[in-house]
């Protein structure tokens, strides 16, 4: 494959350049300025010839991927090792010759589960670090800060988790410029597989309470159509139960959510606050009968502990059913042997999503043949669908992309067939609480689509 131009031809015509501009500007200066402006562009010119310029936007210099992921706050409990699988793609990429002839750099930025910190996370990754890929947000409300300041330093985002209906709305309107895709599937599609759960389950009444955010809402909306195009009627549907994760206490949002006795309360949660609220209605007296209906953003052995236990030790949440993308990708067998060899840890929700996000950001990159967001963006719709050799191992598809052969990327989460909207669809596992507190796979549903 055709590589640039050398990096020395390149930073000689930079430099070159920089000291035009700085002429300039010395000749403005009185003389004892221009003077040590002329002795540090000496300095300039002799570093410019001899060193690479790690740039983003010249894609000269080694690929650089960033992560923003939650290592601290609401969703920190499923988080915190997003990066860990991020750093094993990249690992594994350098260790069989990189991306575009030069080890791959990652960075690490933790969004602290807060829009506010990925904004400022995102603006480093973009303006400081120069990254020419994101692998996040998780929290779709930080993908929603995060992404203008992506779009705007023509950087690619690639989310292992942000689920919201919203960015496909976006997408669709040509908001992201073709900088955003996911490897997890929208709640638009999650949403009517826990709906169509809860019509499996028999419950004719179910009544909903959401974190008051992109997440939250949409999913609630795309749940409350899809439940009731089952034939299912939605308690509060006309006083839907939002609540503010910010909010010192959640007794009045529980008591929204189960008062009027539902068969199930579908809950779409962060883990530490959602936690609170739940704890509430069972403290109020307000659970009993009811099950508590759980997506993916809570399925952590953590959660349930923090919802807490009765007085003889049972778990409050025991009983209780949730839906997560499920991970069934061809590479899954493979990479959960890795995973665990390499960090010692049992393999959980979005974990493989982030390797896939990973994955795709450095095979789209050497497929453009150069290491900028740009780059990434025009390529990763071909490198992970039809036609090509369809292929799991990650070393074999980057050897394949380096010999100019198409290639259909098999994912550990799934075929990740990314669409023109940055979406894929998958199939949900379906999960419940034990009374011990541990979480079991007890099955699939699909999403009527």
């Amino acid at each position: 494959m055709n590589k640039p131009a050398s990096a020395s031809r390149l930073n000689s015509s930079l430099a070159s350049r920089k000291f035009q501009r700085l002429s300039l500007f010395v000749g403005k200066r009185p003389s004892a300025m221009a003077l040590a402006m002329t002795i540090s562009l000496t300095g300039l010119l002799s570093a410019a010839c001899q060193d690479n310029t790690n740039s983003s936007t010249t894609g000269e210099g080694g690929l650089k991927l960033g992560t923003l992921t939650p290592s601290t706050g609401d969703l920190s409990s499923i988080g915190a090792v997003f990066p860990d699988a991020v750093r094993l793609a990249v690992n594994e990429v350098n260790a069989c010759g990189g991306v575009n002839d030069q080890p791959v750099e990652l960075v690490v930025e933790d969004s602290q589960t807060d829009p506010n910190a990925g904004l400022n996370a995102m603006t480093k990754l973009t303006e400081l670090d120069r990254v020419a890929g994101v692998i996040g947000a998780f929290a779709s409300s930080v993908s929603t800060a995060a992404l203008p300041i992506a779009v705007r330093n023509k950087v690619m985002m690639i989310s292992p988790g942000s689920t919201s209906p919203v960015f496909t709305e976006q997408a669709e309107k040509g908001e992201f410029q073709g900088y955003w895709a996911r490897t997890a599937p929208p709640d638009t599609y999650q949403a009517r597989a826990l709906a169509k759960l809860a019509n499996q389950k028999g419950f004719k009444r179910v009544s909903t309470a959401v974190i008051n955010n992109d997440y939250g809402v949409g999913f609630e909306k795309e749940f409350m159509a899809a439940f009731e195009k089952l034939g299912g009627t939605v308690v509060n549907k006309n006083k839907p139960t939002r609540y503010d994760p910010k909010a010192a206490t959640f007794d009045t949002e529980a008591a929204s959510a189960f008062g009027e006795k539902p068969d199930a309360v579908a809950a779409v949660l962060y883990a530490e606050t959602g936690s609170l609220l739940l704890k509430s209605a069972y403290q109020q007296g307000l659970a009993t009968g009811v099950t508590v209906m759980l997506t993916d953003g809570v399925k952590s052995e953590d959660f349930a502990a923090q919802v807490g236990k009765t007085r003889d030790g049972k778990f409050l949440l025991a009983g209780a059913i949730g839906t997560v993308p499920g991970a069934n990708g061809k590479g899954l067998e493979n990479f959960t042997k890795l995973w665990k060899e390499k960090t010692g840890k049992e393999l959980t929700p979005f974990v493989p999503h982030s390797y896939d996000a990973g994955a795709l950001m450095m095979l789209a990159a050497e497929a453009a043949d150069t290491n900028t967001g740009e780059g990434i963006k025009s390529k990763v719709i071909d490198v992970s669908n039809a036609p090509g050799k369809e292929v799991t191992d990650l070393c074999e598809a980057m050897e394949l992309v380096r010999n100019g052969e198409e290639i259909n990327y098999q994912g550990a989460s799934s075929n990740v067939d990314i669409d023109q909207n940055g979406d894929v669809v998958g199939d949900y596992d379906i999960w419940t609480v034990k009374p011990d507190g541990k979480l079991d796979v007890t099955g699939t549903v699909s999403p009527d689509t």
